[in-house]
Formats: C-alpha cells, structure tokens, sequence
C-alpha cells in the first residue's frame, strides 16, 4: 500500500459535536440507567441526547426530553427568587435571617441571608445532622426547621469559613414563602419558570410524588441490581428539589449568560459575584453559583447530587459554550464528562495547560500519615490518589489530589464544598519520615497540627473507657458506646431510626467512624474525646459539612 493510500485509509480523529457520542458509550446501554445530555452554542442547540433506561423497571428508555431531578443545581434559582422578593422592595438579603425566622437560636452574630447564599453562614444543616441521628429515615414536614431551631451550636461564625450548607437553602425557601405570601414552588414557577417558557421545570419537594414524563432514580446495590432512590424527607426546597429537562436547562443557561427577562442587572450582578470572607479571602462561589477558571477559560457552574442521581449545568461565557447533564443512577461522574466536553468542544487552541495535580512520588514520605488539630479535632490524612498526593478530610471516603500550585498545594471550595486547604510543599516533600506536625491554612486561618501514631493503639485499650451512655442534645439523640465481639460501635438513637458506626482507633483521643449499611448513606467522621482529670466526658463528632457535635457522658 502506497504511503498516500495508507493516509486515505485513516479516519480523521472525531472532533466538536462529532465527538460527543464517544463520551457517553459506557451509559448507552439498554439493561440499566442512564443520562440525559444538552450541548448549545452561541444560543444553538447543537446536541441533545438521551441514554439507558428513565426506567429499569418498565424499560422505557431516557430521551431528550426525559424529566430528571437535578438536586442543588436547584440553588441558584433560589438565590434569583430571593433577590426578585428584593427588586420587589419586600426583603433585604442583607438582614439577619433572623429578621424573617425569628424562632431561630439568638446569636452574638447572625449570618444575613447573603451570606446563606454563599455557604458562609456558618449554621449546620438539617441533612448532616439528620444523617448523624437517624441515617436514611424518611423524615416528615416540619423536622427540617425544627432541626435548625434546635441547634444550639453552629459551625463557625458568619463570614469566618466557607462549609456547604444545604440548611441554609432551606431556611432561604421558608424566608422567600412567609415573605411572599406564596408557596415557595409556586412562587419559582410564577416568578421565573414561566416567564422563561420552562414549561418541563418544576420545584418538587418529595420522591414519593409522581409527575409525568420522570425519570425513576436508581441507586445500585453490592449484590447486583437496583432500589429505588427516595431522598429522605418530604420537605425538599430550594436546596435541591427542581425537576427539569435539557431543553429547559440549555434555555436556562443562555439567560444566565446573556440578555435578561427575569432579574434586573443589579440582581445578575449580585447572583454573579464571588464570596468574600471577613479576612478578605475571596473564594469561588457567588449566590448559587460556582465561578472560577478551567484550563484557562471562565466557567460558571453548579453540580447537584440526589438519592440515585446527579448533574452539572455549566456554561463557559467567552465562548457561549452551555452545556447539561443530568443523570439518574448512571454509573459516570457529570462533572468531569461537563469538562470532557469543554475539551472537545473548543479543542486544545482555545485552551491553556491542563491543572497540575502533586505527583505522589515527590512527597511519598506523607503516604500514610494522618494528622490532627488538637484544637478543634479537624483530622486529615494523606494517601496516593492515582500517583498523585491526595490528602483525606475527617476521614472521607477518598484522597482528594492536591494542586500544585509550585510553593503551595491546595483544595479549593471547588474540590470538596468547604473552606480551601493549603500547604507548603516543602514541609511536605524531601526524604525520611513525616515530620510530627505541620501547619495547614483553612479559609485563611492557619492551624497546628500533630501527626496521630504511625501504628494506632490497641482498640480493647483504648475503647474501654469510652464505653457507656451519651445524649447528643442538637441531634435530639440518645447514644451508647460498647463492644461488638471484636468491633467497637457507636450507636446513635434518634426520634426517626438507630444509626449504627464502627469507630476504628487513630490515638487514644481521636477515632474514625464509618456508617456502612446498604441502607444509608456512606457516611463517615471523626470523632474525638473530651476527659476532665482523665475521665471521659464526653466527645465531639466531626464530619465535612457539620463540626463538633457534642455528645455528653450520662452514665458508664
């Protein structure tokens, strides 16, 4: 064969819209569930797609126009509906929350409504702590904001930290129903859905309701198989409760990024503009929406997540690039098949070098290492992430790999929804052991920590003392930790169900706790314990999105 022939007999490689298919083949399957995917252009709708089944059970396949929930995309909906209520002369985002919620815990500081916005209020969450005392348990209207009434503690002082909050969405809902007058899913659907013709788009507070043309939600089970993912309460707002489709969600986005119908410019801008910290650390997220650089192009996004489903809606404005993903129990990552498309899309010559990760081998002394703020009992570890150094936060279910960032290595809000985390690499790098403390900035605040035994104490030794009966009061829970033959467990006793956790000894103050049970989710923690003259007390749990929940010692 001739040189040139050989040249003739080679496809080209695929690319722009020509490649989009190849991205979603794992999901093109008629046995299991699937996604739906919307690509537009300048306002043009160059690729809406459906793939696997909106029903494993029926067997009816998704389409393009196939309903989906897409969880807290849903935010920043709430946020516009809020500023709308503020165009209208009726709220002040900038008032205390408390100002529309008075039944809440008086506060030296009370976070504005702005600031629930941006997740910087510093109030726990219903979910979170609803997981910690009752796991997956259904729970019933009303439980959410008599959950945030309860809370006698939060987790950090307005403005002090950035922590994802799905809480403060809620309490956004209620503020935006009381002031309105109108029930909040008829205030979005008036207000903003149909001014939009977003005629597919509703605000839906239960997985037991029913409304047409929706996808099932699967969430897949160890033996193989499906159950049916139901999110557990019936009061679902503004923190994720929209359904919608691409079509709707692709009209969305070219509103986001271009002429407005619904909000003023004073409004868009505000729903646009990042988050400023009260030490002056600006951080990544605006009023519902992400906001930062991706291979050196601006992108402006928001992900979601649902009992048995996901999505990323993310738009790139310089090259008025939109693009959705919605998914309901297909085994794929939305966020980075949104990225894949940014890539193919606009190709290499539009974009700059890809973010660096730190390679593990550079810092391999750390591989192992688990660390502790004796302070606040904020614990972190470090561990090998596909060859690169990722560091696991209060014993989290995976090591998020770092940035490299040359002198420093960081997790921004970006990577895991809660205050940025940066290190000096050269406290991490070079030869021999780990060294036995370090200092690891949080949201600007910069914290000691100790390095916990390489090899952990005996776990009979250690959990002896603990063993006994505990009430949580912010969780309304009753708890006892004893011995399983060889296990360890905490058992928590809510007002809805028991939540069982195997605590896996770091020290003899500090342990890691995992919820397991195919039935709840995969949450995981730490916990560390309080003594007055070496007598256990008590001891505060710790997890990602919810801090040092007290549970006090009420009987050996």
């Amino acid at each position: 064969m001739s040189e040139a022939s050989s040249k003739a007999a080679t496809p080209p490689a695929k690319t722009g819209v020509a490649a989009l298919d190849d991205l979603f083949q794992a999901a093109n399957r008629s046995d299991a569930p699937g996604l739906v995917v919307g690509v537009a252009q300048h306002g043009k709708t160059l690729y809406r797609r459906g793939f696997g089944l909106a029903s494993v059970e029926l067997s009816v396949a998704n389409t393009p126009w196939t309903r989906m929930r897409i969880g807290s995309t849903s935010k920043h909906f709430t946020c516009l509906a809020a500023l709308l209520l503020a165009e209208d002369g009726k709220l002040d985002v900038d008032a205390s929350v408390r100002t529309y919620l008075p039944e809440l815990p008086k506060a030296e500081r009370e976070p504005t409504l702005r600031q629930l916005m941006s997740h910087t209020g510093g109030y726990r969450c219903y979910l979170d702590v609803g997981f910690l005392a009752d796991g997956m348990a259904i729970k019933p209207k009303g439980v959410a904001l008599a959950t945030q009434v309860r809370q006698v503690d939060v987790n950090f002082p307005p403005g002090e930290n950035i922590m994802y909050c799905n809480g403060g969405y809620h309490l956004l809902s209620l503020v935006i129903e009381r002031v309105s007058g109108l029930p909040f899913e008829q205030f979005l659907k008036e207000r903003i859905f149909t001014p939009l013709a977003m005629v597919d788009t509703d605000s839906v507070p239960s997985d037991f309701e029913i409304h047409r043309g929706m996808a099932t939600l699967h969430v897949p089970l160890p033996t193989g198989g499906y159950r049916r993912g139901i999110f557990p309460t019936e009061e679902v707002r503004g923190e994720g409760a929209m359904i919608s489709t691409v079509d709707d969600m692709l009209r969305w986005l070219a509103h986001l990024r271009g002429p407005k119908t619904v909000g003023s410019e004073s409004t868009w801008q505000q729903m646009l503009t990042t988050a400023t910290l009260n030490n002056g650390l600006k951080a990544p997220y605006a009023l519902g929406l992400m906001r930062h650089g991706y291979r050196g192009v601006e992108v402006i996004h928001h992900a979601g997540g649902v009992i048995g489903g996901t999505c990323q809606m993310l738009t790139v404005p310089s090259h008025g690039l939109d693009i959705i993903i919605i998914t309901n129990g297909a085994m794929v990552n939305p966020v980075e098949l949104a990225n894949q498309i940014i890539d193919t899309m606009l190709g290499e010559a539009a974009l700059g070098a890809a973010e660096t990760k730190a390679p593990s081998e550079r810092f391999k002394r750390m591989l192992g290492a688990r660390y502790v703020a004796p302070a606040s009992g904020f614990v972190v570890g470090f561990a090998d992430a596909g060859g690169k150094l990722g560091l696991e936060v209060l014993n989290g279910p995976a090591a998020v790999p770092l940035r490299d960032e040359g002198a420093t290595l960081r997790l921004g809000f970006e990577d895991m929804a809660t205050g940025e985390l940066v290190l000096q690499a050269t406290d991490l790098a070079g030869e021999g052991a780990a060294p036995a403390s370090l200092q690891i900035t949080e949201a600007g605040r910069t914290l000691r920590f100790e390095r916990l035994p390489e090899t952990p104490p005996a776990l009979t030794e250690v959990g002896e003392p603990l063993v006994g009966r505990y009430r949580a009061g912010d969780l309304d829970a009753d708890a006892q930790i004893g011995f399983v033959g060889d296990k360890l467990q905490l058992q928590v006793f809510g007002a809805f169900a028991t939540n069982v956790m195997e605590l896996t000894a770091f020290s003899a103050e500090v342990f890691g706790w995992t919820i397991s049970d195919a039935g709840n989710l995969p949450l995981r923690g730490v916990l560390s314990i309080e003594r007055v003259n070496g007598v256990v007390k008590g001891f505060r749990v710790n997890t990602p999105r919810t801090r040092h929940v007290l549970f006090e010692r009420v009987a050996a």
